[in-house]
């Protein structure tokens, strides 16, 4: 495989990428957490716009995959300024923004800053707001206390033998970009898709968001059995479906 192009972000990251050129609306994959742009749905996607003659792009974020730094010293307010670098500089004109998991997150934050940037969105198993709702209250008493003195807290994976380290500073700027808890205006179509086995992002979760988005355009598909990897055929096949809905909605 040929080595991925990098991008020199304003804030002194070099976010490592890829992309291929067709039509607009194009197509930018968001990652999940320490998740990086060689994944199945990350690649599957790109297959489906070569395909389909869509312009296409995914990227690692700093600390991620190829690009620079260390994944222990990043945050979600850098993660979501990588993007929007990626955004602005590998992309032109309306793009549908395709977030997995954190990358959901990432999405949601990118269509509060950049909104006649986006096309549309489509969120699988997407995570708004876990550092707060998934971590942070899942933490028992010595690891808050961890947590609030500086420190950082390890937990356990099940996708890779090496557990998460969770710092202080992941926490405190999660809390600066908390979006379930302000307007949430989507002005565009979205899609979510949900899996009833998802045993990382509850169910709860996309309900929650799909009632708190202000979207006039906005549907939940929950597929029973489906876990938070998403990436059988049946999963693969209804991302692109996904996918499809918002571009003929966005432009009908």
């Amino acid at each position: 495989m040929s080595q991925p192009h990098f991008l020199d972000t304003p804030q002194g990251r070099r976010i490592a990428y890829r992309k291929t050129g067709g039509d607009g609306p194009g197509v930018v994959f968001l990652g999940g957490f320490r998740s990086d742009m060689e994944g199945t749905k990350a690649l599957w996607l790109e297959d489906w716009a070569r395909s389909a003659g869509r312009a296409f792009l995914r990227f690692d974020y700093s600390g991620h995959g190829s690009s620079s730094g260390r994944f222990e010293e990043g945050c979600i307010g850098d993660w979501a300024e990588d993007a929007a670098a990626a955004l602005d500089a590998l992309t032109a004109g309306p793009q549908v923004l395709v977030g997995s998991s954190m990358g959901g997150w990432i999405a949601l934050l990118l269509a509060l800053r950049r909104p006649r940037r986006v096309a549309g969105l489509v969120g699988i198993a997407a995570a708004p707001d876990f550092t707060e709702d998934s971590m942070w209250s899942g933490f028992d008493a010595r690891q808050r206390a961890t947590i609030e003195a500086g420190g950082s807290v390890e937990l356990p994976s099940d996708y890779s033998d090496a557990p998460y380290r969770i710092t202080a500073r992941l926490i405190e700027d999660g809390r600066a970009n908390l979006v379930l808890r302000a307007p949430l205006p989507l002005p565009f179509p979205v899609r979510l898709m949900q899996g009833t086995a998802d045993a990382d992002v509850p169910v709860e979760v996309a309900l929650r968001l799909l009632a708190h988005a202000e979207a006039a355009d906005a549907r939940l598909t929950l597929v029973r059995g489906a876990d938070h990897r998403f990436s059988d055929p049946a999963c693969l096949a209804l991302i692109a479906e996904s996918v499809e809905s918002v571009l003929a909605a966005a432009h009908p």
